[in-house]
């Protein structure tokens, strides 16, 4: 196997995973099913783009394997003859079908994908399920995203994230909710959900909990994908706006957040001639529609603070900042918001604020967030305090999922030890 074929499975894995899901259980109806034989499907692609080349549209060829995967298995299982004929009569007749490389067609339409993604997005946020339940298990079917990654995100144990996935799907199964966008009167009920899985989505995509690399684009760029699809769906829902331009103006970062090497790079020191200026200026059209619809959100509040940094030229407003982050505690505390208060205060009024408002943070606040360290250990090397600062920074590496930033706080270690 070579390293190009493997790099070609693992970039489809990324883009194509949540794609080739959707469709398997708009099918067939099952969770567990669907997601064996999309791993079948990429288990294949490894020892068939080997053997045959890589295909033109790897998301086809892995869809129309995993789709004849799904057949078999509805065959040998005796799942029922009309579910097994009505799978499969849906592969008969197209091009490509045979999940070969180099068919001329495809076995699907590009439009139909972006349905079955937004179906499973509302199919998982179904108000049925737990708040935590709903985001976990759209995370895990949508972005292919580990249970780990998912406990990661969560702050909680991986056992116990893995408990409340197969809860979920047990229930969606059980209760036969239908995968289905819902009428406009229901949407409202799982807009909160939707949200928060595209928020964490898109999180997962601009700083990844684990890896060599810490930018994800494919994950970045389908959040944003599907944001402007839920936009359009809910035009006047000012939260869904809010959340577009919080992450286009994230994503217009992306190229000055790593160098040529992929270290990370802090704000202050980021090329701002390598922002995107077509994404910030949409993300400043977006945040201004959700503003004038007159009901301010988190999302919105948490745009217009991620506005004042890809805006600041010569100097950040941190004041400014740091009284937005007032405003979002008081409208949704937690931990993290807590943690990037104490920031923004210690950037505008001195380390020393911004340290004692990190102690007030409760212990198991943050059990194993990074950045709680990493922000400490900034503060006391601001304050001199290079022994405290180095034990700080080698904490925060200790905890640090990718390569890139353990890098970087490494390095910020020897600094202060130096």
């Amino acid at each position: 196997m070579t390293a190009e074929v493997e790099a070609a499975v693992a970039d489809a894995f990324h883009a194509e995973w949540g794609r080739v899901v959707a469709t398997l259980v708009r099918l067939t109806g099952d969770w567990d099913l669907a997601e064996e034989c999309a791993q079948d499907a990429f288990a294949t692609a490894l020892e068939r783009w080997s053997r045959d080349g890589i295909p033109r549209r790897p998301g086809a060829w892995l869809t129309t394997v995993a789709r004849n995967r799904a057949v078999d298995r509805a065959r040998r299982a005796k799942l029922g003859a009309a579910k097994a004929l009505e799978v499969a009569g849906m592969t008969q007749g197209e091009p490509g079908a045979t999940g070969e490389p180099g068919g001329s067609g495809t076995p699907f339409e590009e439009e139909d994908v972006p349905d079955d993604r937004l179906r499973l997005m509302f199919t998982c946020c179904h108000p049925a399920l737990s708040f935590e339940a709903q985001v976990a298990l759209t995370l895990r079917t949508l972005a292919g995203m580990t249970t780990a990654e998912i406990a990661r995100a969560f702050l909680v144990p991986e056992a116990t994230m893995a408990q409340r996935l197969v809860r979920a799907k047990r229930k969606i199964r059980h209760a036969g909710i239908p995968f289905a966008v819902p009428p406009a009167h229901q949407l409202v009920e799982r807009t909160a959900a939707v949200l928060a899985v595209l928020y964490l989505l898109f999180n997962e995509g601009y700083a990844a909990s684990s890896g060599a690399d810490l930018v994800r684009r494919g994950l970045t760029a389908e959040a944003i994908r599907l944001g402007r699809v839920l936009c359009a769906l809910m035009p006047d829902e000012p939260e869904a706006l809010g959340l577009l331009a919080l992450m286009l103006f994230h994503d217009a970062r992306s190229a000055a957040r790593v160098d040529g090497s992929g270290d990370l790079v802090v704000l202050a020191e980021q090329d701002r001639s390598l922002f995107d200026a077509v994404a910030i200026e949409e993300g400043h059209q977006r945040l201004g529609a959700a503003l004038r619809l007159g009901r301010p959100g988190p999302f919105q509040l948490q745009a217009a603070i991620a506005a004042c940094h890809v805006e600041a030229e010569d100097e950040t407003d941190w004041a400014e900042i740091a009284a937005l982050y007032d405003r979002l505690f008081a409208m949704a505390p937690s931990a993290v918001i807590a943690l990037n208060r104490a920031v923004a205060v210690s950037m505008s009024e001195g380390p020393e604020a911004g340290l004692a408002m990190i102690e007030l943070i409760p212990s198991d606040g943050l059990p194993e967030y990074h950045l709680l360290p990493a922000a400490r250990g900034d503060m006391l090397r601001r304050l001199g305090r290079r022994s405290e600062a180095a034990e700080a920074y080698r904490a925060a590496h200790d905890l640090a999922g990718t390569d890139a930033e353990r890098r970087y706080l490494e390095r910020r270690r020897r600094e202060v030890s130096a």
